[in-house]
């Protein structure tokens, strides 16, 4: 359950330092196997891979603000679909709220509170650009980028209209410190309480003159199932779940049986499970509790039938358990209108 980055993203910064100077042998040696998988913008490669990466690049050009110019002169719709996502946005806020919440399928990070890395945040009179991650300070080139990028997408895209006013990070003044004002071209405060861009409110209230929603719906569906993969991947939930799914009907998927698949024990299994705040019992009873919602919801398959497919051997058994939980026995469902909620 390593954490990932998403190999287009990866693969820009590739070509960028290929393209400022960089042997691309230097580059694969930093990369390793995943080199490989630099072709396919919609792989993964594991985050210390493109840290090293990154490392490699700096060293190999002889730039250590390479990540700052990186962040500038990249094109966030060349890299990613959540880069599309936004340029096909109705708003500048539409774009931001999009960006935020698909940045994982960018760079996968743990980040404070549950709205997604980035946060638009009222602090003493003035609108701030938040980045939530943790321990940002532990690879600083990820916030020298992502803000470079920010500043200068905008820039590129509604240059007339004002967006950065002053720039605050965490961690301490680099050697290139000159480099961030000239980049960035506002103020930037550093060992700051937090990492943040602070923006001209008005700047979330622009329209977008290139928003289709068509072009959207398609860029977003695709961003959620990537999205979707990348939790199955990640997390022990989305990893018992996927093991799950073809299993299911069979009545056999226990915990015992779900340590095996996973490779590990039962008790180690058990300790991960509640360090994510779970019981196996209350992970199979929810999956089978959404799983059985949409079955009915198809109006494709008989109450039996959905028994049978999410574990039930018994129809009564499966009746009891799906009034406890939606308060409705599978007929009622049934019945219901299309549209209902049950």
């Amino acid at each position: 359950m390593q954490a990932t980055v998403g190999a287009g993203y990866a693969r820009s910064l590739y070509d960028f330092a290929v393209a400022s100077g960089a042997p691309p042998a230097a580059l694969d040696a930093a990369l390793g196997e995943a080199s490989a998988a630099l072709s396919n913008p919609e792989t993964r490669i594991e985050t210390a891979r493109f840290c090293a990466l990154m490392a490699a690049a700096k060293a190999a050009t002889g730039d250590p603000a390479l990540a700052l110019r990186f962040g500038a002169q990249s094109s966030f719709p060349d890299m990613s679909v959540v880069g599309l996502i936004a340029h096909a946005s109705s708003t500048m806020a539409e774009a931001f709220e999009q960006t935020s919440r698909y940045a994982r399928l960018v760079v996968d990070v743990d980040s404070k509170g549950a709205t997604g890395r980035f946060a638009i945040v009222e602090r003493d009179g003035a609108t701030w650009l938040e980045d939530r991650r943790l321990n940002p300070n532990d690879f600083i080139e990820l916030t020298e980028s992502t803000f470079a990028r920010f500043i200068w997408n905008t820039r590129r895209y509604r240059g007339a209209v004002p967006f950065a006013i002053s720039v605050s990070v965490t961690h301490p003044a680099p050697a290139h410190a000159p480099a961030y004002s000239e980049i960035y071209g506002v103020p930037v405060t550093f060992e700051a309480d937090w990492n943040a861009i602070e923006i001209h409110r008005s700047w979330l209230d622009i329209e977008l003159g290139n928003a289709n929603r068509y072009v959207f719906g398609l860029f977003s569906d695709r961003a959620q199932a990537l999205m979707q993969a990348l939790q199955a991947s990640t997390t022990l939930q989305g990893r018992i779940e996927a093991a799950m799914l073809p299993k299911l009907h069979t009545g056999t998927t226990t915990m015992t049986w779900a340590a095996r698949e996973l490779g590990m024990s039962r008790s180690v299994l058990y300790r991960a499970l509640r360090a994510e705040g779970l019981t196996f019992e209350r992970l199979l009873d929810g999956l089978r509790h959404r799983l059985a919602r949409d079955y009915l919801a198809s109006r494709k398959l008989s109450v039996n039938e959905t028994a049978y497919l999410v574990g039930f051997s018994d129809p009564a058994a499966f009746s009891r358990a799906y009034k406890r939980w939606t308060g409705f026995s599978p007929s009622e469902h049934m019945s219901a209108p299309a549209d209902g909620n049950r």
